[in-house]
């Protein structure tokens, strides 16, 4: 079965076919580098990894581009509340952002651009509009006219006539249509500024992605990727501006993952009704939340809750408790090749527009098998299976790497028990046992259970873990 990936542009689930055999070029819109990163821009960052990845495993060469948006009047409004330059704002949360995509387990991308990097691009960008009578300039202000470019709205399917000026387009009466937008902001007071053509400022929003995606990426390239909320004004502008440019189509496909809600309203910073990644990494593993987003399909809304990251977690254990179950048993089983019948059943399911739900499910199906083979000592031939249910985890990024390790940190913090204190049960327990005090042993054994702690005797030793 072919990829096929659903295509906001055509509104159609279509056959993926690369503009270069063998190779993928993506973009994705990233974060505005004000303040720290929430679980809404989680969503779209676990999306598009596990999206690299899968395409990765295909044995694509991909080129993945994410941006930062790093000039912008929310980052003005921040450097001047806490008295500092914009540059030391943007390169705090820059710092912030990457030590949560660490955490998270994400790839990093190919390049991650930033926008003031790119002022000579942009400009040059916009003087091509100029030039094609698609942009004009009033005070020092450029703005793109909407009304000269004809395929306006078909990437959200709304109708010029029908639009007016929305929440996120500025009203300017200079404007000659309340739907043009700003490709370039005259200097205030108290903003960071370029020269240019047109007098000192700095650059719109939309013309950065549509710049710095042409400078690394070309025209046309394979993918443009982002949340549903950016589908219009954003990257609607994008379009406009760069196939008004060059008289060729940005991207071929155009994917947006589904809103992230809180009590059916879209987590976001200016609503108020947000967590960050930060603030549930402290209490939640990072491969719970990812299993958590990844066990609803990435199109569909979703509704955040505490309670369903826990099942998430507890999902999440038993599918490394399989994993560390088969390593101890099946010493050989890395140097298995993975079970044919096994990775082409995941890949039609991730080839059904990457579908996550229906993938995670046949993991969780093959770690009911291969408990019920252990259980009943039933080894042999195993290997493959093993193989391909690590691959088909390594593909979704659910990583065993240092898990239980991070399981027993967050339980320490809880501060019910050192982990001394642990040993020093433990210890106890073993010399109950060694005098054949089975009762005290027991006890002991029960003590720990009932605050957390299961205990396994191996032929190394005895070993605790968090239930």
């Amino acid at each position: 079965m072919a990829l096929k990936i659903f295509n906001t542009l055509t509104n159609e689930k279509e056959e993926f076919v690369p503009l270069t055999p063998g190779k993928v070029r993506i973009y994705v819109c990233g974060v505005t580098v004000y303040d720290s990163a929430h679980l809404g821009h989680c969503r779209f960052l676990l999306t598009f990894d596990v999206i690299y990845r899968y395409l990765l495993s295909c044995g694509f060469d991909v080129t993945y581009v994410r941006n930062f948006t790093d000039v912008d009047d929310k980052i003005i409004k921040r450097a001047n509340d806490e008295q500092m330059t914009c540059a030391a704002i943007t390169d705090r949360y820059i710092g912030e952002f990457q030590r949560d995509s660490e955490a998270l387990g994400l790839l990093r991308p190919t390049i991650e651009p930033r926008a003031t990097e790119h002022i000579g691009a942009i400009i040059d960008l916009i003087k091509v509009l100029e030039t094609k009578e698609l942009a004009y300039q009033i005070d020092g202000d450029v703005f793109y006219s909407v009304a000269g470019f004809p395929g306006y709205g078909k990437l959200s399917r709304k109708k010029i006539d029908e639009l007016e000026s929305g929440a996120r387009v500025e009203v300017d009466e200079r404007k000659r249509s309340p739907l043009d937008f700003a490709l370039w902001k005259s200097s205030k007071p108290g903003e960071p500024t370029w020269d240019s053509p047109w007098g000192p400022g700095r650059p719109g929003w939309h013309i950065e992605c549509s710049a710095m995606s042409t400078k690394y990426l070309d025209q046309p390239f394979d993918l443009h990727g982002g949340g549903r909320d950016l589908i219009f004004p954003h990257h609607e502008n994008e379009i406009a501006q760069s196939e008004g440019a060059y008289n060729k189509p940005l991207a071929r496909y155009w994917i947006h993952n589904g809103f992230l809600n809180i009590n059916q309203e879209k987590m976001s910073k200016s609503l108020g009704n947000f967590f960050t990644i930060r603030e549930i990494l402290d209490g939640f593993d990072a491969t719970a939340l990812r299993h958590y987003f990844l066990g609803s399909h990435y199109r569909s809304p979703m509704d955040f809750s505490k309670e369903g990251l826990e099942e998430a977690g507890k999902a999440a254990d038993r599918i490394f408790e399989t994993g560390a179950r088969a390593a101890q048993l099946l010493k050989g089983s890395a140097q298995a090749a993975p079970d044919d019948e096994l990775m082409s059943a995941f890949r039609r399911e991730m080839d059904d527009d990457f579908n996550t739900p229906r993938a995670l499910a046949l993991i969780f199906d093959e770690a009911r098998a291969l408990n019920r083979f252990f259980d009943g000592k039933k080894y042999r031939g195993l290997e493959k299976r093993v193989t391909a249910f690590r691959l088909m985890c390594d593909i979704l990024g659910l990583s065993q790497q240092g898990y239980f390790d991070r399981k027993k940190e967050r339980w320490l913090k809880k501060g019910i028990l050192t982990a001394a204190e642990i040993e020093m049960v433990i210890a106890r327990r073993n010399s109950a046992r060694q005098e054949k005090n089975w009762s005290e042993a027991d006890r002991l054994r029960d003590e720990l259970q009932e605050k957390g702690i299961a205990i396994e005797d191996t032929p190394a030793g005895t070993v605790w873990k968090v239930k």
